[in-house]
C-alpha cells in the first residue's frame, strides 16, 4: 500500500513538515494516531474545512486512526490564527448546540466508531484545568519572546491582542499533551496558520514526555482569482444543506476558475491522480466536464449521491429553465399580487440575493449581464410581472453563471 504521505504531498496537502523523513518513515511502519481541530464558532463547517477532512479521510483509508478535536474548551478562548479582531464570545451552550452539528458532518468523512477514528470534545479536560497548577506544570515550558515571534500574534498585536487569546497556545499545546499522552497520537495538523500551535505542542511533549511528536500543515487556500476559498459575494459557502443548498454547493465547484480544476480535483475529490491529471488538462469547453465532476464529486462526499445528482440535474436544468432538476434550483415564491403589479427587475437582483445590492443590480443591467428567462434585461426600468413565467416560474440569470428561479405564490 502507498504511504499515505506520498498521497498528501502527490495531492497538494503539504505546505510545510516537522522531520518529512521521519514522518514518511513512520507512516510507512505502523499505524499512526492523529489529530486536527476544528473550534465550534458557527453551527456549520465551512468549505474551508474541506481540506482537513479530506487529509484525515485520507489518513484512515490508508488504514491511520484519526481523531477530530472538537474545541468546546478552545472555543471559549478563541483562535487569534488569521484573525484581525477577536471573535465573538459564545455561550457554553451555543457551543454544545454547534457541535452537534459538526459531528454530524465529521461523520461523512471518516468513521467515528471509537477504533478506526474518534471524536474528542477538548472541554473534557480543559475546562476542569486549574489556573495555578496548569500555570506552573505547563506555562513554565513557554517562553513570550518565543510566542509573541509567530505570525499569528504579531499580526494580532498591531491591533489588540487579547489575554485571554494569548492563552490559545497553550491550551492547543495542551491539547496534543493530552492526545499524545491517552491515545499516543503522535501527529497534528491544520492549516498553515496553525503552524506556531502545532509547534508548541511538539515542543511541549518533548519537554515533559522525551519523546517526538510530528506536525504537518495545509496551504491555506486561495482561488487562482485571489479570493479565499469558499468565499462567495453571498457570504461562506457552508457543509449545511440548510445554510448552503447542496445545489448552490455543486454550482460553487461548477463556477471553479479554469487555473483551479486541477488543483481542485486532487483536493476535494477521492479520484485517482492520473485521472486528476487527465481533466486538469482539457481545454476551453470540454474543461467543462472536469468541472461539473468537480462539483459532482465533491457534493457526493459533503451530501451524498443523490443530493449530487439532483444537484446535477439542477444545473442543467437550470440552462431549460424546466424539466427534471428545475426544483433544485434556489427558488424565491413572490406572491401573485405583488407579480400582478409588476417588481423592477433590479430590486429583485438584491432581493433574491443574485446580487449585493441594488446599486450592483442597477450596473449588472445596464452592462448587459441580467436576463429573464431568455430575455436580456434591456433597461434598469424593466419589471418581472406575471406574464413573464410560465407554469408560474421563470430563471432570473447574473451573468453566466448565476441563477436564481421566480416561482409566483
Amino acid at each position: 500500500m502507498e504511504n499515505v504521505y506520498a498521497t498528501l504531498k502527490e495531492r497538494g496537502f503539504v505546505s510545510q513538515v516537522t522531520d518529512a523523513a521521519a514522518l514518511e518513515a513512520l507512516l510507512g511502519r505502523e499505524r499512526v494516531a492523529c489529530y486536527i481541530g476544528f473550534d465550534a464558532t458557527a453551527p456549520s463547517l465551512h468549505a474551508g474545512s474541506l481540506l482537513p477532512l479530506m487529509a484525515l479521510s485520507h489518513m484512515q483509508r490508508a488504514g491511520h486512526r484519526p481523531i477530530a478535536i472538537l474545541g468546546g474548551g478552545t472555543t471559549m478562548v478563541g483562535d487569534p490564527s488569521g484573525k484581525t479582531e477577536m471573535r465573538k464570545m459564545l455561550t457554553e451552550e451555543q457551543i454544545g448546540e454547534f457541535g452537534e452539528g459538526i459531528k454530524k458532518q465529521i461523520e461523512r468523512f471518516i468513521d467515528l466508531d471509537g477504533e478506526k477514528g474518534m471524536m474528542i470534545n477538548n472541554a473534557e479536560w480543559l475546562v476542569p484545568l486549574k489556573y495555578i497548577p496548569f500555570l506552573r506544570d505547563i506555562g513554565r515550558h513557554f517562553s513570550v519572546n518565543r510566542m509573541l515571534s509567530h505570525e499569528s500574534y504579531k499580526i494580532r498585536l498591531e491591533k489588540g491582542l487579547s489575554f485571554l487569546e494569548f492563552n490559545y497556545q497553550l491550551l492547543q499545546a495542551y491539547d496534543f499533551l493530552v492526545l499524545f499522552q491517552k491515545h499516543g497520537c503522535a501527529l497534528q495538523m491544520g492549516g498553515d496558520d496553525q503552524w506556531g500551535n502545532i509547534v508548541a505542542g511538539m515542543d511541549l511533549i518533548r519537554r515533559i514526555e522525551g519523546k517526538p511528536a510530528y506536525g504537518l500543515t495545509f496551504p491555506l487556500l486561495e482561488t487562482a482569482g485571489g479570493e479565499k476559498m469558499g468565499k462567495t459575494a453571498a457570504g461562506a459557502v457552508w457543509l449545511d444543506a440548510e445554510r448552503t443548498s447542496p445545489y448552490e454547493f455543486f454550482q460553487y465547484f461548477r463556477n471553479t476558475d479554469d487555473r483551479d480544476v486541477e488543483r481542485f480535483l486532487a483536493f476535494f475529490t477521492f479520484l485517482p491522480m492520473d485521472e486528476v491529471h487527465r481533466l486538469g488538462q482539457l481545454k476551453d469547453a470540454e474543461l467543462n466536464r472536469a468541472k461539473e465532476t468537480l462539483a459532482f464529486e465533491a457534493t457526493k462526499i459533503v451530501h451524498g449521491e443523490s443530493a449530487a445528482e439532483r444537484a446535477l440535474q439542477g444545473a442543467k436544468s437550470a440552462f431549460s429553465g424546466a424539466g427534471e432538476g428545475a426544483e433544485d434550483i434556489p427558488t424565491t415564491q413572490i406572491p401573485a399580487s405583488r407579480l400582478n403589479e409588476g417588481v423592477l427587475i433590479v430590486d429583485l437582483l438584491a432581493e433574491v440575493g443574485l446580487c449585493k445590492s441594488k446599486s450592483e443590480a442597477r450596473r449588472l443591467v445596464q452592462q448587459g449581464g441580467a436576463r429573464l428567462g431568455d430575455k436580456k434585461i434591456a433597461g434598469i426600468d424593466e419589471k418581472v410581472t406575471s406574464d413573464d413565467l410560465s407554469d408560474g416560474t421563470v430563471l432570473l440569470r447574473a451573468g453566466k453563471k448565476k441563477v436564481h428561479r421566480i416561482k409566483a405564490d
